[in-house]
């Protein structure tokens, strides 16, 4: 068995159970945390690029790596059950199969999801005019009346479903808020969403992100379902990050994990306001909402 080593771990190529491609794998059954980086540092160690690799998926890079470790590229003939140890699955084994009609991201999907964008006549009149409101003479949140008018755009044009949006601006102003979204503090997002209305507690998660977004959008990227489904399923497919679900409703974790995202899928030509403009379009086209 061919296999080489990444500091101090042994990897081996077997056989993808899903594509019946190549796919590396521990030789000590462990999991493999973000497979396309062990693959990038095998192969920038047999002379290639981060260009060279930048358009390339996981699995072309697997295929490169079997090239490299059989000479004529051919694939292991045993099927993965039998190359590892058959007392158990690992989890990197049980990666979730990639459904063929979701692309991987790249720079190319990015770029058509913000062309796309361009064309969405009713959601760029939306944007200018709220940036009207938050980046213009209401910009400040030390007013009470700003962040009422703030606040009840964002709700209508959104649908965010906040009945009462006084109490929501109220707790804005007890905040004063400013100094820390210039600063870009993500602990800010979870502090707005969090309230209480009526003696109820409520979790306004998403509509604070596109509060504080709205300010500094380069700085405070948008939650919603879409965007946390997209994360979760490339999470699931091909490792970009290690996280669970709930972490997305952590407003710092979330941001870290869009980070990471950009890295992963090389990506970081987009500013973050970019990058939620195509994982939200992304999301809503493979990953729509089911109604019952």
């Amino acid at each position: 068995m061919n296999s080489f080593k990444i500091d101090g771990i042994e990897y081996c190529i077997v056989r993808n159970p899903y594509t019946n491609g190549p796919m590396i794998a521990r030789v000590d059954e462990g999991q493999i945390g973000n497979r396309k980086e062990i693959c990038r540092r095998f192969l920038r160690e047999h002379g290639w690029t981060d260009e060279q690799m930048r358009p390339k998926i996981t699995n072309d890079l697997e295929r490169a790596i079997n090239k490299i470790l059989n000479g004529e590229g051919n694939i292991p003939a045993p099927p993965l059950a039998s190359t590892l140890s058959k007392g158990r699955a690992t989890r990197s084994t049980r990666r979730a199969a990639r459904d063929p009609n979701i692309p991987e991201p790249s720079v190319e999907e990015a770029e058509h999801w913000l062309a796309k964008w361009n064309e969405l006549e009713d959601y760029v009149a939306q944007e200018r005019a709220i940036d009207k409101l938050f980046l213009g003479e209401f910009n400040s949140n030390e007013d009470l009346q700003n962040i009422l008018i703030k606040c009840s755009v964002l709700n209508d044009f959104y649908s965010t479903n906040i009945f009462k949006i006084y109490p929501v601006a109220k707790h804005i102003l007890s905040l004063h808020i400013d100094k820390r979204l210039k600063e870009g503090d993500a602990t800010l997002v979870d502090d707005i969403a969090r309230i209480e209305v009526g003696g109820k507690e409520k979790n306004f998660y998403s509509f604070a992100s596109k509060y504080c977004s709205h300010h500094f959008p380069k700085e405070f990227p948008i939650y919603d379902s879409y965007v946390h489904k997209v994360l979760v399923y490339f999470r699931r497919v091909d490792g970009f990050a290690s996280f669970e679900d709930a972490d997305l409703k952590n407003y710092p974790k979330f941001k870290t994990v869009l980070i990471k995202f950009r890295s992963f899928y090389y990506l970081e030509q987009f500013d973050l306001k970019q990058l939620d403009q195509y994982l939200w379009q992304f999301g809503k086209a493979h990953f729509p909402k089911t109604y019952y």
